[in-house]
């Protein structure tokens, strides 16, 4: 792969439209960052649960505000690729935009998460392997049914971005080729998914495969398509792993799951005594400086991520042939040197031993599988039986542009998957409260 083929202006679902490099006042690919942040499943993500339920009185992040911090930290890190290989590809007018598809597509990187965290994912999931979605198996072929029972936020968000609902145009947001590509962290069909992650459903497929072939991205030999990783999502999956662990720690702190000293020590882990011996005299004059705690701990928060983003880079840097070639296969978080490994494997077994596993975020969890489960059998019975005359009542409440369109079993259930996972938190509890007649107007 190399970088003259790599970027790309052209806009999917718009193939044949000439589009310039630059409009008068703003590039192609900063058109895709305005398309995502004036969306209205982008506005949605406020409203969508990030790791804790959403308190009252003390500001945690939501879906939303870390998609904007993985944005900037996005643009930082394709910024420094983009002075590098201007130096390899200077008269590529494309590659200075870099730091914007990157910054881009982590703003679009959670918009296919469906509410209630990572829960909901599992949620969708359990429906069809364990609970009433059961039944249609062996009415879908393997691939379908894998697309299902396997259901992940990352192929949803291409699906999000890419299909032509209900009076919508050709192309869905009709975003460059680059973007798209570097959102698709796992590019594969569900059926080679380990863990659960893949990057396209069947009904994505061929747009993912037409993305491939205008950027020359290699495919893999196997069964069932795949390909080599588009080189710009090391960039957007770096920014996603360093903000949600590194961020995470700040709210445990702020609702009191962590203590300070103990939140304190864990980002200072990140330092060597030696090598950034001035660095921690410069952290430790400014604490003398600023004494509330709060603000002692974002301070420190801000100079890891920095530190972790010159980090990523310099892996990247390292490893820049095999990324080009297909054959780096880590992500660049997970290969870290040295004091930074040990310091996030710290981070990662505190955050999944006391803060993912603390009692507020299990509630939101079970409260997630009851909702999407009681959720899914409704509308999901509804669109495979429109006609039964409670079913139809149903349908109803089925805004237009989920409305399926067609017989078939496979996008009739995708249908009312896509209504749901499209869902805020607050309004899937209020659909089901509604529907199970728990909370009705003018009843007591």
């Amino acid at each position: 792969m190399n970088w003259n083929q790599l970027l790309s202006a052209k806009r999917l679902g718009m193939e044949e439209w000439k589009t310039s490099t630059r409009l008068e006042d703003r590039t192609q690919f900063q058109r895709d960052y305005d398309r995502i942040i004036f969306s209205s499943p982008f506005r949605r993500m406020q409203n969508k649960t990030q790791v804790f339920p959403l308190p009252e009185h003390i500001f945690v992040h939501n879906r939303l505000t870390h998609s904007l911090e993985v944005a900037s930290v996005g643009r930082s890190l394709g910024n420094l690729l983009a002075e590098k290989t201007a130096v390899e590809f200077p008269e590529n007018p494309l590659v200075p935009e870099i730091g914007t598809i990157v910054s881009a597509a982590c703003l679009a990187h959670d918009l296919g998460n469906p509410p209630f965290g990572h829960s909901g994912e599992s949620a969708i999931s359990n429906f069809f392997q364990n609970g009433a979605g059961k039944e249609f198996q062996h009415q879908l072929d393997p691939a379908e049914w894998s697309d299902f029972v396997r259901f992940d936020g990352n192929a949803n968000a291409l699906r999000l971005l890419t299909h032509q609902f209900n009076g919508k145009r050709p192309g869905g947001f009709a975003l460059t080729y680059p973007t798209l590509a570097s959102i698709v962290k796992y590019p594969f069909e569900s059926p080679l998914a380990t863990k659960q992650k893949f990057g396209f459903f069947q009904s994505e497929k061929e747009n993912y495969r037409k993305i491939a072939s205008e950027l020359q991205i290699p495919g893999q030999k196997t069964e069932y398509l795949s390909f080599q990783r588009y080189p710009l999502v090391f960039l957007v999956e770096a920014a996603d792993d360093v903000c949600y662990q590194i961020m995470d720690l700040e709210d445990a702190c702020k609702l009191g799951i962590l203590s300070y000293e103990r939140v304190k020590e864990l980002y200072l882990n990140f330092y060597d005594p030696a090598e950034d011996k001035k660095v921690l005299k410069s952290i430790e004059n400014t604490m003398r400086r600023v004494t509330d705690k709060n603000e002692q701990i974002s301070y420190l928060r801000a100079g890891v991520i920095g530190k972790l983003i010159h980090e990523s880079i310099r892996i990247f840097e390292d490893n820049y042939e095999a990324i080009l070639k297909g054959s780096f296969s880590k992500s660049l978080v997970g290969s870290l040197q040295n004091r930074q490994t040990e310091a996030m494997k710290q981070v990662k077994k505190i955050s999944y031993s006391e803060v993912y596993a603390h009692r507020t975020v299990v509630e939101i969890e079970i409260a997630g599988f009851k909702i999407i489960g009681t959720l899914l059998e409704e509308f999901v019975g509804a669109v495979v039986k429109p006609e039964d005359k409670y079913n139809r009542k149903i349908l109803s409440l089925l805004p237009g542009q989920y409305q399926p369109q067609s017989d078939n079993l496979y996008h009739k259930i995708q249908s009312a998957v896509d209504f749901i996972s499209g869902m805020t938190d607050v309004f899937a509890l209020d659909l089901y409260r509604k529907i199970t007649g728990i909370s009705l107007p003018g009843v007591v």
